[in-house]
């Protein structure tokens, strides 16, 4: 699908979940497109607008505030994740069925995760991989992407379906490994250690907005970087680059007793992400092709 590019005929890009990435997609695209915003925080309005979107205030989880979403875009990026709780996205399927009150948006890509594969023993595959989640988390986006491509052919709505590893960048918040080096937590000791696959995020947003333009119907696609790395050596890497200690090597036994749940469940998985597609049909040029490159920007 191709969007009109004169300025007095912008096409409409609708955000959900303009956090981080959101915003970065707004830069990259304020001036070539009218960015609409879907916020559910009244405090975000002044931020939104100042970034160069028009807030629209409303709450996934309320499908009554949603009923003004249809017809308002051309196209919508969905980067909001889904309830913290059950094996169903209630909050993809509430936007979804605002969309189909009217038939304006042509074009959908939506940031899924990686985490749908389940742990695929470090092994190095594409897109064609079943997926195999193994946590609730995973399963509910395993759900959205069903609901999503179901809706895109229901439709004819084109969507794009971006797997995304872990997101990082200096500048954002949470975002960079100095502040779990500076907390001295531990990894695997290398017998023990996973893969783990990585995506800068300002490449994120340069990959959001790919997809926008050259995204093919229902088609997934790793939104990950060339990095094939173990997590500890990661965070080695992270170490030396930021002149700390490198982080403890632990046994996954020892990590049982002093890691939590959710960090656990990182260390659970293992796999490596291709990403052709990427770069070929979307036709992205990563600027920051490994974590070597990212980390210091």
């Amino acid at each position: 699908m191709a969007f009109p590019n004169a300025a007095f005929k912008r096409p409409t890009l609708l955000i959900v979940g303009c956090g981080d990435v959101g915003l970065r997609v707004v830069k990259l695209l304020r001036g070539r497109w009218r960015l609409l915003a879907l916020t559910s925080s009244r405090e975000r309005v002044d931020d939104l607008r100042a970034a160069g979107a028009l807030p629209l205030v409303g709450n996934l989880d309320e499908p009554a505030t949603l009923a003004r979403l249809a017809g308002l875009a051309d196209a919508v990026l969905h980067l909001a994740p889904p309830p913290s709780q059950g094996r169903t996205d209630t909050r993809t399927a509430n936007l979804l069925r605002a969309l189909a009150l009217k038939g304006r948006v042509r074009r959908i890509v939506y940031a899924s995760t990686s985490g749908v594969y389940g742990d695929c023993a470090g092994a190095r595959f594409d897109e064609t991989r079943r997926v195999n989640p193994a946590t609730e988390r995973a399963r509910r986006r395993v759900d959205a992407e069903a609901r999503l491509r179901w809706h895109g052919r229901a439709h004819g709505v084109r969507v794009s379906l971006l797997r995304v590893p872990g997101i990082y960048a200096g500048d954002r918040a949470g975002g960079h490994p100095r502040e779990r080096l500076a907390r001295g937590t531990p990894v695997l000791a290398a017998a023990d250690d996973v893969y783990t696959n990585h995506i800068h995020a300002d490449d994120l947003a340069r990959a959001c907005v790919a997809a926008l333009a050259r995204g093919l119907p229902q088609r997934v696609v790793h939104a990950c970087d060339d990095t094939e790395l173990k997590m500890g050596d990661y965070f080695d890497i992270a170490a030396d680059l930021c002149g700390l200690p490198r982080p403890p090597r632990i046994t996954r036994e020892q990590a049982r007793e002093q890691l939590s749940a959710l960090q656990l469940s990182f260390m659970n998985e293992s796999r490596r992400l291709a990403n052709v597609r990427l770069k070929k049909e979307l036709r992205l040029k990563l600027r920051y092709a490994t974590v070597a490159d990212g980390l210091l920007a």
